[in-house]
């Protein structure tokens, strides 16, 4: 389990193929460098999130580790399109007295993001983003947490439907600290939807299907009258 606080920016070093008779083929074994700070309590199997990625940790030296990402993660996330000396966003797991300054982030990337619009506010920037699996649109909520390239972030606004889009604001301390602010239009990020929201809707889904016999039309009509009620203001 992660925060969202990003510890540390890292540098990719290498990218080379995963050894086939370990992995069974596919996949990159990457050496990430230029993170001394978080790898003076590493151990091998420990848990780093890179960009948000849950990862374990199979060798690592006083400023340098190493993670092998399966195909499955490159195909779900950015990572896939990581280069040597690409940056990426860095947090050890959490300890027990960990203040939690973000929120519970897992390490497992929903979908993929891809920039829309880059907005300076002042001396803040806007991003509005675009989910791959639109879908997971149903999840992001104005207000609510939101985790990108293993930031968590604050969602300042959402437009549902199939063109939908969700926007965060970097003030200029996160910009500093984060990879995220770095990139471009076109870019992608990943995404990590607050674990709560899922919940939720498993729960609502169970009561309704336990109370109305199953007939979820009630629980849709519900939602509708609220998203009337919404649209009215």
């Amino acid at each position: 389990m992660f925060t969202g606080l990003v510890e540390k920016i890292g540098t990719v070093s290498s990218l080379e193929p995963l050894d086939t008779s370990v992995s069974g083929g596919g996949g990159t074994s990457l050496t990430i460098a230029d993170c001394d700070e978080i790898l003076t309590d590493a151990h091998l199997g420990d848990s780093i999130s890179v960009n948000g990625t849950c990862l374990t940790v199979t060798a690592f030296e006083k400023s340098w580790f190493k993670v092998g990402v399966a195909p499955e993660t490159l195909r779900r996330t950015n990572l896939g399109a990581l280069t040597e000396t690409s940056k990426v966003n860095l947090e050890r797991a959490v300890k027990g007295d960990t203040r939690m300054g973000g929120h519970i982030v897992q390490g497992h990337v929903d979908t993929i993001a891809k920039i829309l619009a880059v907005t300076p506010d002042e001396n803040s920037l806007v991003l509005r983003m675009q989910p791959r699996d639109i879908e997971a649109l149903r999840y992001i909520v104005e207000k609510g947490f939101i985790t990108l390239d293993g930031a968590s972030l604050t969602v300042t606004q959402v437009k549902d439907g199939e063109d939908g889009w969700f926007e965060v604001m970097l003030i200029a301390y996160t910009q500093e600290k984060i990879v995220t602010a770095a990139k471009k239009v076109g870019d992608f990020v990943n995404v990590e939807i607050d674990v709560v929201a899922k919940y939720v809707e498993k729960g609502v889904q169970a009561y309704f299907a336990g109370t109305a016999g199953g007939n979820m039309g009630i629980l849709e009509k519900m939602v509708g009258k609220i998203v009337e009620e919404k649209l009215k203001q």
